[in-house]
C-alpha cells in the first residue's frame, strides 16, 4: 500500500465523511452475501420473557418511533433493547458518551462514541463493538461514516484485523464489519437493513446483539 499524503491532521467521529476517510486510508465498501453468515447464524433461543419484551417494545413505540428525535430514539427504544441484551459480564461492559482516540496514518481520530462495548472498569480500554448514532431517518448526518471512523480507531488500538458495529437510521438497523487487509488497506461490509418495528427483524437484531458477547469479545 502506498503511503497516503493528506493535509488532514485531525478528524472527529461526528463530522467524519467518506471523502475524508478515503484521503487518510485506502478503504472500500464491498459486497459479500456470505460475510455475515457466522454472526447472524449464532444459535440463541429466546425465552418467553424475552419474546414478550420485544413484542411490548414494538407496541409501545410503533406509532411514534419515526417521529422521535435522536435522544428520544435513544432513550425510548435503543437503550431499552441494549439493557435487555445486558452487556455487563466479566470485565466487559457498555459505555455511553466516552472519549476514544488514536492516530491512524498520522491523523488523529477522536470523539465521543454513542455506545461501545469495551473492556475496562473506570475507563474503556479495549473497544470491541460500536453502535452509532441514534439518527432520525431524515437526518443529514450519515452514521455509517462516523462508525467507520470509530472502528478504524478500534483496529488501531487493539492491533487487530477486524472490528464490528451497527448503525441506526430511523427504524432500520444495519450491521457492519470493517477489515484491515495484509497490504494495510481496508474493506467494509454492510448488512441489509433490519426494521426494528417488525417482530421477525427485531428478533434477529436481538440475537445478533447477543452474539457479539460470544463471538467478538476476546
Amino acid at each position: 500500500m502506498k503511503t497516503k499524503i493528506t493535509k488532514i491532521t485531525e478528524i472527529t467521529f461526528r463530522n467524519a465523511t467518506f471523502t475524508e476517510l478515503e484521503e487518510i486510508v485506502d478503504i472500500e465498501k464491498k459486497y459479500d452475501k456470505n460475510k455475515f453468515d457466522n454472526w447472524f447464524a449464532f444459535k440463541y433461543d429466546l425465552s418467553e420473557t424475552e419474546e414478550v419484551y420485544l413484542q411490548t417494545l414494538i407496541e409501545k413505540n410503533r406509532l411514534f418511533l419515526h417521529s422521535y428525535n435522536e435522544e428520544q430514539l435513544k432513550m425510548k427504544f435503543i437503550s431499552s433493547l441494549l439493557n435487555k441484551v445486558d452487556y455487563f459480564f466479566d470485565d466487559i461492559k457498555d459505555w455511553y458518551e466516552y472519549s476514544l482516540s488514536a492516530e491512524v496514518n498520522g491523523v488523529l481520530f477522536k470523539g465521543k462514541t454513542d455506545f461501545m462495548l469495551a473492556k475496562g472498569t473506570v475507563e474503556p480500554k479495549k473497544p470491541y463493538f460500536f453502535l452509532q448514532e441514534f439518527k432520525r431517518s431524515h437526518s443529514d448526518k450519515n452514521p455509517e461514516f462516523q462508525i467507520l471512523a470509530e472502528m478504524l480507531v478500534a483496529i488501531e488500538l487493539n492491533k487487530s484485523k477486524q472490528s464490528q458495529g451497527v448503525f441506526v437510521v430511523g427504524a432500520n438497523w444495519y450491521f457492519i464489519i470493517l477489515e484491515k487487509l495484509e497490504a494495510g488497506n481496508y474493506e467494509y461490509f454492510v448488512s441489509k437493513g433490519y426494521e426494528c418495528l417488525d417482530i421477525t427483524d427485531l428478533r434477529q437484531i436481538y440475537i445478533n446483539l447477543q452474539a457479539v458477547k460470544v463471538l467478538f469479545c476476546n
